[in-house]
């Protein structure tokens, strides 16, 4: 028998105290320290230990319990039937050993799996007797949760009364266990109100109080509260996913079954459940579901599996903690703490002054992350950002990383507030000025060296002439030296003027000679894109193009024939006369003109302009049609394609994979919903296609 050594005695000690501190916060005080992924590394170090030395298999174990004991804020209630979590399985290496281990003691029966997705709320037991909703629980250690019935019986989508199906009598008691959740949107409206809270407050010269960071903390600390008209004012709300207790009930031979039963009943089930007949499918449901994650109007961090079968669950039983039967793949985090270093501030191509982070670097979101954006001095203020502070950050897919807030009972002692600087942080010193109506600070000096840089790198970059290999690095060398004082200078560059700059030999030199005087023959709506006029984007610069179809007219017009193009209206018009009547800005025209850059490239669409006027969004994936081409189809017939539905939306077409909340708000806004068919009719003729 192998003996552990001193080192790991002491960690397995380590772990034990951490876990069971990091779950009571999280589970009674609804204060975590630390996110999901730093918690489940712990437990994953702590099995690992146990898994290698006998001699930590203890049933004391935190690897061996749900959760901590109830907190003693509410009466305990003891569970008929145990509210067991679920392993989780952390890539799909670990899901193929589940499925192998579910194979391996099932034999040679065919297994069928249901998919479900993994909300990240608050467990719940809720009771009905005769129907009539008695009692409400959250799960607690598993054994004993916490009675919170009043303020459950608040949540909208929790009926208080139930009836039975036709020909199928109530059940004498039917436990159900779900989620509870405060939705993506109702968490925003709670941040915005404890945002707005902590303005007062500071106005006032008292200190800001702690915003919750996620949905799930804030329906978390919703849900505990002692006053039961404030759990219902939070807009909490239930997706069901099994049954607990049931007396006096119908029979099942399956998962899929009971919870369409459930449906029956008018309680909530999730619509995005599959049952599927492989491993296979499983993976492309769990990577769907990561990549669309952000599509629904609530917050999950995974799929729950389960084997469909209910007598194969019964075979395959539970390990002290978890059912054999069920595993929860999780995805890859999107909320990680690190430590906040410093506090900077950047300078945008506008002289906007933008405050970011410096931190310890962290992974999160499918990346390393050491900077991430602070918006406004004003957000700094409100979340009470202090260099030295342990702070969540959070990085959703391909979105720019945000600190969300600090953890307040992590702060070292002295930390202080930061305070913005009053001058630019550029050689020039200029200063930083906030205007009393907007939010941005801004250097009031044009010729300011950092927002000249900004400028070229965003004329530079693929919203604008999408010029290879001038990065910001190399911007920064350009200017440094004195070989470009604005965009204009970039097309007069020679291969010899970049040899003396480090880091450049002929073949790097000559490429991007080639590169920026390729760029002379862009659309004329990426030359005015990459001019970087305020509040002109690339959607407001199609639309100009195709109507005056030249740089030159476009300059020429007022900013009342401006406004009349449709996108454009008159603060873009009147940011694009004013660009164009400042002299620094003409001589860069002058420049590009010089250079021969293209002021009249349009590239008009020769089909027919069946949709001009029209909105129709794209959801899904189409057989003959990727998502980009898909949109670009509805803009060339003259129409527009938003990325959501609104009351002006015309159709919504809909494809295999469909966003659940953009289907949701058509069917709430009576929007016509096309398929494929339906919307190859609306390219032809502009009209939605017959009724059948």
């Amino acid at each position: 028998m192998t003996t552990p050594s001193p080192e790991q005695i002491q960690r397995y000690g380590e772990l034990c105290q951490l876990i069971a501190r990091h779950n009571d916060l999280y589970h009674v005080s609804d204060s975590p320290e630390i996110s999901d992924a730093d918690f489940d590394t712990l437990v994953r170090e702590l099995r690992a230990l146990e898994a290698e030395f006998s001699q930590f298999n203890d049933t004391t174990s935190p690897t061996k319990s749900v959760a901590p004991i109830a907190h003693t804020t509410f009466d305990p209630v003891k569970h008929r039937v145990p509210m067991t979590s679920l392993d989780n399985a952390m890539d799909p290496v670990e899901l193929q050993a589940w499925g192998d281990r579910v194979t391996k003691i099932l034999g040679n029966d065919s297994v069928q799996y249901v998919c479900e997705l993994k909300i990240d709320g608050l467990a719940m037991s809720i009771r009905y007797e005769q129907g009539v909703l008695v009692q409400a629980a959250t799960r607690g250690d598993g054994q004993v949760g916490e009675d919170v019935t009043a303020n459950v019986a608040t949540i909208s989508s929790v009926p208080h009364t139930i009836s039975g199906q036709l020909l199928t009598p109530v059940p004498e008691v039917l436990e159900i266990r779900g989620e509870v959740y405060m939705s993506t949107a109702a968490f925003q409206k709670f941040r915005t109100e404890k945002e707005a809270e902590n303005a007062q407050r500071i106005s006032d010269g008292k200190q800001p109080v702690a915003v919750p960071v996620n949905p799930r903390n804030a329906g978390a600390g919703s849900l505990r509260q002692k006053d039961s008209r404030i759990t219902g004012a939070r807009e909490l709300s239930l997706w069901v996913y099994q049954l607990g207790e049931v007396i006096g009930g119908p029979e099942f031979s399956s998962h899929h079954e009971t919870m369409e039963y459930v449906k029956g009943l008018g309680l909530p089930v999730n619509p995005e459940i599959r049952v599927v007949s492989s491993l296979d499918e499983v993976f492309e449901f769990c990577k769907y579901w990561q990549t669309n994650r952000h599509d629904l109007g609530y917050e999950i961090d995974g799929v729950a599996v389960k084997v469909d079968n209910l007598s194969q669950r019964e075979t395959l039983g539970f390990t002290s903690r978890a059912p054999r039967w069920a595993i929860a793949f999780k995805f890859p985090p999107e909320e990680r703490n690190t430590v906040l270093q410093d506090i900077g501030v950047s300078i945008g191509r506008t002289g906007r002054a933008t405050p970011f982070a410096v931190l310890d670097p962290v992974f999160v979101g499918g990346s390393t992350v050491s900077m991430a954006t602070l918006h406004n001095r004003d957000q700094v203020a409100l979340k009470d950002l202090r260099v030295g502070d342990t702070v969540v950050v959070r990085k959703a897919g391909d979105v720019i990383p945000e600190v969300v807030g600090p953890v307040l009972s992590l702060r070292p002692v002295g930390a202080v507030a930061w305070t913005f600087p009053a001058v630019c942080p550029c050689p020039m010193g200029s200063a930083l000025v906030k205007q009393d109506d907007v939010a941005d600070t801004k250097c009031v000096e044009p010729s300011c060296p950092f927002q000249r840089d900004q400028r070229i790198m965003y004329f530079a970059s693929r919203t604008g002439m999408d010029i290879e290999g001038l990065g910001e690095r190399t911007v920064f060398a350009l200017s440094d030296a004195g070989l470009v004082s604005d965009v204009g200078d970039l097309y007069s560059l020679s291969v010899e003027q970049l040899l003396t700059l480090d880091g450049f030999a002929e073949l790097s030199a000559t490429n991007l000679v080639v590169a920026i005087r390729g760029s002379a023959t862009r659309p004329l709506p990426k030359l005015l894109t990459a001019l970087g006029i305020k509040n002109l984007g690339p959607a407001a610069s199609e639309s100009l193009s195709r109507v005056f179809g030249t740089l030159d007219k476009i300059i020429e017009s007022t900013p009342e024939q401006l406004a009349q193009v449709d996108g454009v209206g008159d603060v873009i018009a009147q940011s694009i006369s004013s660009w164009f009547a400042q002299k620094e800005n003409i001589d860069i025209i002058r420049k590009l003109r010089t250079a021969g850059v293209d002021f009249g490239n349009v590239i008009v669409s020769t089909a027919k302009q069946t949709l001009v006027g029209k909105a129709v969004v794209v959801t899904g994936t189409l057989e003959n049609y990727s998502r980009q081409s898909a949109q670009s189809a509805i803009t060339d017939r003259g129409g527009k394609s938003p990325g959501s539905v609104s009351a002006k939306t015309f159709a919504v077409v809909v494809g295999d994979g469909a966003g659940a909340s953009k289907l949701t708000s058509a069917q709430e806004l009576q929007i016509p919903i096309l398929d494929q068919e339906g919307f190859e009719y609306l390219l032809e003729t502009g009209n939605l296609p017959p009724v059948q």
